[in-house]
């Protein structure tokens, strides 16, 4: 039975109430269905993620974890104290009270430093991974409860999985240490969950996680215990939050949620939780085998995005989900989980759009949020953001004035531990292979190597070189034992794509579910991909518009000042920094007067960093004239105005890839230059 579909909370409490109990009916009898023990085993992906260190950064890509290392994140080790204790985190303060700091670093850096072979971060993560299991009690526990009588709960241990095993996929000689101790946290996790322990409200939230371990326990390393896993995985489902029925429609709030009653637990409509809570279905799907879990995770995934999401390609969550006012926040950590959570959306489902916005996000939103050499970063980024310092007044309901200030730990520091997982897990992520193990499927474009063996004995070397996104040209070279069939993602928004393999004449592409099918034969193959596109407008509130072409955003880039707010004692390149405009921001643009202009850097290098002011070879100009719009107290602008009239004379502006830009204007209102 299904209630005609809401919107919001606006049918009143009554009928949403009957809804809920309605739901909340229907999920038991299909859960007392499950666990009556049918169907049995997890069910297949659509993809298989490859071993860490099987797909290698090269080119820009290389240079970007190149920056990062340099940066923040590969120095937090040396000087923060929420991850530089070598007790895992002692202390008492709240991020150390729920183990969520160490764990954090852990499982961003343990790729981090795989994939750029460095040896001082891998020293780093193997010393925590050593210390974590060197401690494990007699119970299983794992964490810095050991010995002490802080109460024990599941949640901070979650990411410390996610880097263990990882380590485990880079080197096979940690696999009997690392699954032995799983394996009796396992043992150990299952009484407490059939106790009612273990548990609270971000625990309840993020249980998607732990299943997520416990299928890698299933599908490499069951030791015999499969029925304990799945029985796991169930127990995690039946006490934590309800996703299946968070993202259903009648039920999904439609717009910014401050001034809305959460039918469900409070902390699903929090943005980090829902971007991690994309998980939970898909992750359900396996052990369930029902098809609807995969249907309302897809429909989850559309709703969440049309009613808050950004040109960025993020949406909008300034701890709560905010709609989608121009001036509203995403934060950091909530834009690598939805990459995360993207990547195993497109692994179980296998829909092309999942990967399509992973690719739109990775190359906007991510950069946006930190500065070019990643030594400062937000908590919230805006899609109309004239101003980087202590806001007055606040445009952020939930969070403090501080938020968009760029800096080491700016209203919260779980962004600074939890962000070094966005680049190094989009690589280890951009390539998959089909389910029997005879194919590779590049899924993000950019510049890659892969060295990986394939069902039968198949040796197979692959290398991508290219500029992409700021280029339209990718040529791969494969070098392999045997012949199979290689594809390559061409993403939604290519127009008249073409490819020439082995120097032959320059074919359209011919896509099926968003992929390309490549021949290839024994020894080398070579082919070049021209994937060009088109300049696109979105709409979006106030009767402004974005401005896209392929995968990335573009905005008008405002000249800024600068000024040191705080500055770390131990390390000084760790400042808080706020900017402020040094120029008119106020436009309409004309969107029928937009041109690209694409060049190839000198050298065929892009610099380095090249996600900062003036630096990427891709621009795109806009007719546009100065008008009248308002500035809420002195630092964020309103809501675009609707039909403006030009206040003076018309000029040329340039707008720049997204993620360059610190300050910025994306959402821009229109005028008629002619």
């Amino acid at each position: 039975m299904r209630l005609p579909q809401a919107d919001g909370v606006a049918n009143g409490p009554f009928a949403m109430l009957w809804g809920v109990l309605i739901s909340f009916f229907a999920s038991i009898a299909t859960r007392s269905v499950v666990k009556g023990g049918s169907p049995t085993g997890l069910a297949p992906k659509a993809f298989l993620n490859l071993p860490l260190g099987t797909v290698k950064p090269a080119g820009w890509l290389h240079d970007q974890l190149v920056v990062q290392t340099n940066g923040l994140a590969g120095h937090e080790h040396d000087f923060y104290d929420y991850v530089s204790d070598s007790d895992w985190i002692g202390g008492t303060s709240y991020y150390s009270y729920l183990e969520e700091a160490g764990s954090y670093w852990f499982n961003g850096m343990v790729p981090n430093g795989v994939l750029l072979n460095d040896s001082t971060i891998q020293s780093q993560v193997q010393q925590f991974l050593d210390y974590v299991l060197d401690h494990q009690d007699s119970t299983g526990w794992l964490g810095p409860e050991v010995n002490t009588t802080k109460p024990r709960y599941l949640w901070g241990r979650y990411p410390f999985f996610f880097g263990a095993i990882q380590m485990v996929e880079a080197n096979p000689a940690l696999t009997d240490r690392v699954v032995s101790a799983l394996h009796k946290f396992v043992s150990l996790a299952n009484t407490m969950l059939h106790n009612g322990e273990g548990l609270e409200d971000w625990a309840r939230t993020r249980w998607e996680d732990f299943v997520m371990t416990l299928q890698w326990l299933y599908d490499f390393h069951p030791e015999g215990k499969e029925d304990l896993l799945i029985d796991t995985m169930k127990q995690l489902k039946y006490t934590g939050d309800p996703w299946e029925d968070v993202f259903k429609e009648e039920y999904f709030p439609k717009i910014a949620v401050e001034n809305l009653t959460n039918p469900f637990p409070e902390l699903t409509w929090h943005g980090v939780n829902m971007a991690e809570g994309l998980k939970a279905l898909p992750s359900t799907y396996r052990f369930t085998h029902n098809q609807s879990d995969l249907d309302v995770a897809s429909k989850g995934w559309d709703l969440l995005f049309q009613y808050h999401g950004r040109p960025s390609g993020i949406y909008a969550a300034d701890e709560y989900l905010a709609g989608l006012e121009a001036v509203r926040g995403t934060e950091l950590c909530l834009v690598v989980e939805t990459m995360f959570s993207g990547s195993y959306l497109y692994q179980v489902i296998g829909d092309p759009k999942f990967a399509d916005r992973v690719e739109r996000i990775t190359y906007n939103a991510l950069p946006a949020e930190l500065t070019g050499d990643m030594w400062s970063r937000q908590y919230l980024q805006q899609q109309n953001q004239i101003a980087a310092k202590n806001m007055t007044p606040n445009p952020f309901p939930e969070d403090g004035p501080y938020s968009n200030v760029f800096g080491l730990e700016p209203n919260y520091p779980c962004c600074t531990v939890n962000h070094p997982q966005g680049w190094p897990k989009f690589i280890s992520n951009a390539f998959v292979a089909t389910p029997d193990q005879t194919s590779l499927v590049h899924v993000y474009l950019g510049p890659y190597s892969v060295n990986t063996t394939l069902a039968n004995g198949n040796n197979v070397a692959v290398s991508v070189d290219t500029l992409y996104p700021f280029s339209d040209s990718l040529t791969t070279t494969i070098t392999a034992a045997k012949a199979f069939t290689y594809y390559v993602r061409i993403p939604s928004w290519v127009s008249q794509g073409t490819i020439s393999v082995n120097g032959g004449a320059a074919r359209p592409v011919s896509p099926s579910n968003g992929l390309h099918a490549v021949s290839v034969n024994a020894g080398t193959t070579k082919f070049t991909l021209d994937l060009p596109s088109d300049i696109t407008i979105e709409e979006r509130p106030h009767g402004s518009v974005a401005v896209h072409r392929g995968p990335l955003h573009y905005a008008f880039d405002i000249s800024r000042s600068q000024k040191v707010l705080a500055q770390n004692a131990q390390q000084p390149l760790a400042v808080d920094l706020e900017f402020d405009t040094t120029e008119t921001w106020q436009y309409a643009i004309d969107p029928s007067t937009l041109v690209f202009h694409g060049s190839t850097p000198s050298g065929g290098k892009l610099p380095s960093p090249v996600f900062d002011s003036g630096l990427p070879p891709f621009t795109i100009t806009a007719t546009a004239c100065p008008i009248d719009w308002e500035v809420a107290g002195d630092t964020f602008a309103a809501a675009p105005p609707t039909n403006p009239t030009c206040t003076g004379a018309v000029k040329n502006i340039t707008l720049w890839p997204f993620g360059s830009t610190k300050l910025r204007i994306s959402e821009f209102p229109t005028f008629k230059a002619n």
